[in-house]
């Protein structure tokens, strides 16, 4: 036998009609509905829903404080200060893109749940950081520091430390400033030492007993970058040309030089800012990078690692970044000429653009797509945005002193 609901109604008197309630007890009911209303109609209306794919920050290194922006619109959704020495902050974020772990100079590790717009966690684990890393499945967050020299993991919820790995070498126990620290599948991080000259890999498989292992590299690497494929890491050498690369599925063949004297014999020029590798380019099989004291941005094929080419450019570069579908590269600049980009297009190897966006243009990220960029203009307080196709701006919004620029679509990127 089929059920079908069934709607009930008042019974009914002998006439018919339903029965009503007693005019004593409407009395009584009417004055706590239009008191309920009252109340309903003074309560603020309930957060939209909101996914996070579009979400990021914005570095305001001059307040301590982060702005909670979207890509879609545009627009700024919120501010979150209290979060220390800003001043060479980074960001990565959960694996569901709702929070962000931002990483500053002063060693403050601080999560933002960037839906709340609130601070989750903080902690100060540091004297001087410079950076940090999550795991591959997201439960462990580490910070790389200067001072005192080493990584420390932390459990991504609650930020409790899980271990301390001092960067120690030498017979006296020196501690190493450390460097260009990235995540690695199996819950491995790489990272490398600037005073000693090595690089290490710390498995944290087993979260209380970290192994690591160590690997010379070459004099002083001052920073390095993952390949987008995960297999190889590559670090620049501020101490000698070229630079030392391991091949991360054959790590037992050591380090190996590439691009080694690829400025020998000529006077280098004076560094005013160190290049950033983990901002290269890899488009079409090559990888375009940044030459240390050079206004050159350096051409290497990827299956040989042999140098295929030069690309003169207006300055020292800084950050040398590939747009999403690999066509463009573009470039920003250290000081004097840091109010400059300029734009490489891949197939012809030649710039098709120089762009002002205005003054000490400190960092560039794409949207997720890649239809437009977004640049922070430091000296200006404002962040401008960037159609990548017509290379005219779009839009700009204020921020007291911008530097880095993160969006959540780094969550699901190897290295960032």
């Amino acid at each position: 036998m089929s059920h079908a609901s069934i709607t009930k109604y008042p019974h009914p008197v002998p006439d018919g009609r339903p029965r009503l309630a007693p005019l004593a007890l409407w009395g009584l009911l009417l004055p706590a509905i239009v008191l309920f209303l009252s109340a309903c109609s003074g309560m603020p209306p309930a957060a939209a829903l909101r996914g996070t794919g579009d979400l990021g920050v914005v570095i305001e290194r001059a307040h301590g404080r982060v702005r909670v922006v979207e890509t879609s619109g545009r627009s700024v959704l919120a501010s979150v200060a209290g979060l220390g020495d800003l001043s060479h902050a980074s960001v990565v974020f959960s694996r569901d893109g709702r929070y962000a772990y931002v990483f500053g100079r002063d060693g403050g590790l601080t999560k933002v749940d960037l839906l709340t717009a609130s601070i989750a966690g903080r902690v100060v684990q540091g004297g001087n950081s410079i950076g940090g890393a999550i795991s591959q499945d997201g439960r462990i967050v580490v910070a790389q520091n200067y001072e005192p020299g080493g990584i420390k993991a932390f459990d991504a919820d609650t930020l409790e430390l899980i271990a301390d790995v001092p960067a120690s070498f030498g017979s006296e126990g020196r501690r190493s400033k450390v460097v260009g620290l990235a995540d690695l599948s199996g819950n491995r991080f790489i990272y490398s030492l600037f005073d000693s000259g090595e690089i290490r890999i710390t498995d944290f498989s087993d979260r209380s007993k970290p192994v690591t292992q160590t690997f010379a590299a070459g004099r002083q690497p001052y920073d390095a970058l993952v390949t987008p494929d995960g297999r190889y890491y590559i670090a620049g050498l501020f101490g000698e040309d070229g630079l030392a690369m391991l091949d991360l599925w054959q790590p037992e063949k050591g380090v190996r030089k590439i691009l080694a004297g690829y400025g020998r014999g000529e006077q280098p020029l004076p560094v005013f800012k160190m290049p950033h590798l983990r901002g290269w380019a890899v488009a079409g099989g090559r990888a375009y990078l940044p030459a240390i004291g050079r206004h050159e941005v350096l051409v290497v094929d990827m299956t040989s690692w042999q140098e295929v080419g030069r690309i003169p450019v207006k300055s020292q570069p800084v950050f040398v970044m590939a747009r999403p579908d690999g066509r463009e590269i573009w470039v920003n600049f250290a000081f004097p000429d840091n109010g400059w980009v300029q734009v490489i297009d891949t197939m012809s190897q030649r710039i098709t653009n120089t762009l002002q966006p205005g003054r000490a243009i400190l960092h560039m990220e794409f949207t997720p797509r890649g239809e437009e960029v977004w640049l922070s203009a430091r000296d200006d307080n404002r962040v401008v945005v960037y159609d990548t196709r017509s290379h005219e701006q779009v839009a700009q919004f204020d921020a007291a002193s911008p530097s880095g620029i993160f969006f959540t679509s780094r969550a699901a990127r190897v290295g960032f």
